[in-house]
């Protein structure tokens, strides 16, 4: 009758192999209970945002960074302010209150770029 012994060299490759395992059932877990990202879900409808009059006078561009909360039905319940003119944000995130995704199985956060250029 042979025995298998779990001490030594080969007990500690099946415990690595073990915790291995385990880490890789825990990372798909956890990736499933986090909300999607941008890229998965599309956007149905969009609401082009106004230039605020003052960052015209200013000759105010650049790129703004927002994070919108999207309920399962595809409509905007929050946008967070990431990065950018704060005059020019409040402007994005005013019109992407406004836009309407496709629907999903749950609450998503999506990331939104939105570049003001004058002449456009």
């Amino acid at each position: 009758m042979h025995r298998y012994c779990c001490s030594g060299r080969d007990g500690n490759l099946r415990r690595a192999g073990t915790l291995l395992v385990h880490a890789a059932v825990l990372a798909m877990i956890l990736a499933m209970a986090l909300p999607a990202r941008a890229d998965e879900r599309a956007v149905k409808s969009k609401v082009a945002p106004v230039y605020p009059a003052i960052a015209r006078r200013m000759k105010i561009e650049g790129d703004v960074h927002l994070i919108a909360t999207v309920d399962a039905k595809g409509k905007v319940t929050d946008v967070k302010e990431v990065s950018g003119n704060h005059i020019l944000a409040l402007a994005a995130e005013d019109a992407v209150r406004e836009w309407r995704f496709v629907r999903g199985p749950a609450t998503s956060s999506v990331d939104v770029w939105i570049d003001f250029k004058l002449g456009q």
